[in-house]
């Protein structure tokens, strides 16, 4: 298997830029659409997290709710599937307007999920938990293009940055530039103005933040300022 770009979604930018993804598990959902209109202009991406009770002890939302918000955004939909079996719903998120999906390698048959994000047109990504050995995603990382370093354990917003990750964080990037790989490298969990200059220390590009965001009164100010801090701390490794 090869890897390579997808061959219908929206921009994702150079694999190695610094992203910005707010993630709508913070945000109201009564007002989903109105609150990512409020992040859209200080956002890159719109991290879509998706449970599904089985793989963690959460349910949250699925592809009629990713439908819906593409009628109300152009962003470019970045989506986490934290699910027993994502494999069954791969095509109805690429139909509701996803870019690029996300599962896990904890899962299995990761070679047959990738393939078949490709064949649906989807930005392959691929995720592991803190627990989760780095080995376990390398022989990958050639057929992916992206690489979620989860710094929490996945289920519920609102926990308390992982540091223990970043020795995974910055191997990841180590191997990214010594073979030359086109590959993102994205943090998830705990993501704020302190927490996301550390994981830009340790070599990740792309940051998902929740309530950091969403829990602010002025949103898009939040985005602005992670992206300062993480700016910095990139220019500086």
């Amino acid at each position: 298997m090869t890897g390579g770009p997808p061959t219908n979604a929206r921009d994702a930018g150079r694999p190695g830029d610094v992203r910005i993804a707010p993630s709508v598990l913070s945000a109201d959902f009564g007002m989903l659409a109105e609150q990512v209109g409020e992040v859209a202009r200080a956002a890159d991406w719109l991290h879509v997290d998706v449970m599904d009770g089985h793989f963690v002890p959460n349910v949250t939302i699925g592809p009629p709710v990713v439908a819906s918000l593409r009628r109300h955004s152009s962003l470019f939909f970045d989506c986490h599937l934290m699910m027993t079996d994502p494999g069954r719903y791969l095509d109805d998120f690429a139909r509701a307007g996803a870019d690029g999906c996300t599962v896990h390698v904890e899962i299995g048959n990761t070679d047959e999920l990738i393939t078949q994000m490709r064949s649906l047109g989807l930005r392959a990504g691929l995720a592991l938990n803190p627990d989760t050995s780095f080995d376990a995603v390398r022989p990958y990382l050639r057929d992916i293009d992206l690489l979620l370093c989860m710094t929490v354990f996945p289920g519920f917003g609102g926990q308390s940055f992982i540091a223990d990750v970043m020795p995974k964080v910055a191997d990841a990037r180590a191997e990214v530039e010594a073979s030359e790989l086109a590959l993102d490298i994205e943090v998830d969990g705990g993501i704020d103005v302190t927490t996301g200059r550390v994981a830009a220390a340790a070599g990740a590009n792309v940051f998902v933040a929740g309530s950091a965001i969403f829990g602010h009164e002025r949103p898009w100010e939040a985005a602005d300022a992670i992206r300062a801090s993480v700016r910095a701390a990139a220019a500086a490794r």
